[in-house]
């Protein structure tokens, strides 16, 4: 099956219709899949919030300015599928929780659809995991967030643990000034490498 095929499937699907009439929000189902089979880059994300739920693009908010910032790229890079695929743990607005918080991914999206769009992707290279959820399924990783995206460098040069670049989180930024001064550069290398290899240049190593 082809990517378009698979995100196709994807965009169809209406598992959470049921789940997500039941929250503040009352909205339906709309699938988000950002996938591509030429890609070097994968971001994987937690959920698609109400501005992309409404935009259908991916990171076309605020957070989104912030994490093209921390990967050294602009808009027109990110959005380009031969640079960077973009694959949630679940491809849907989850809604809104009492306090006005986005609620968690639904854990059925993962089981249903994760390891067939993995599959879709084999030639990914650099994988850029963003908030607990992803760090879990990816990494098998449990407890607080700023611990495993401390531990970056043990999941090898090609695996980033971040936190949301929710600007909710300025304040976790502020608090650990490490994450910009050591992960963000290196995680600017990698990425600039993996992009220049997919364009058949040298990079900056080499």
């Amino acid at each position: 099956m082809s990517v378009a095929a698979f995100e196709e499937e994807v965009r169809a699907c209406r598992i959470c219709a049921e789940r997500f009439a039941a929250t503040a929000t009352q909205h339906r189902p709309r699938p988000v899949p950002w996938l591509s089979d030429r890609a070097p880059v994968l971001i994987v994300g937690q959920a698609p919030g109400m501005r992309v739920h409404l935009s259908g693009k991916p990171f076309d908010d605020r957070s989104g300015d912030r994490l093209r910032d921390w990967l050294g790229v602009d808009r027109a890079a990110f959005y380009d599928r031969d640079r960077f695929a973009i694959l949630p743990m679940a491809f849907c607005f989850p809604g809104y929780d009492a306090r006005g918080s986005d609620l968690p991914p639904p854990k059925v999206c993962a089981a249903t659809w994760r390891e067939r769009a993995l599959g879709q992707m084999p030639q990914i290279r650099v994988r850029v995991l963003i908030g607990a959820h992803a760090q879990a399924w990816h990494l098998g990783t449990r407890g607080r967030l700023t611990d495993t995206v401390a531990r970056w460098r043990e999941f090898g040069p090609e695996t980033f643990p971040l936190p949301h670049p929710s600007w909710r989180n300025t304040g976790w930024l502020k608090r650990n000034p490490w994450f910009d001064t050591e992960v963000v550069p290196a995680l600017r290398d990698a990425v600039s490498l993996a992009l220049a290899r997919a364009d058949g240049q040298t990079g900056p190593h080499g």
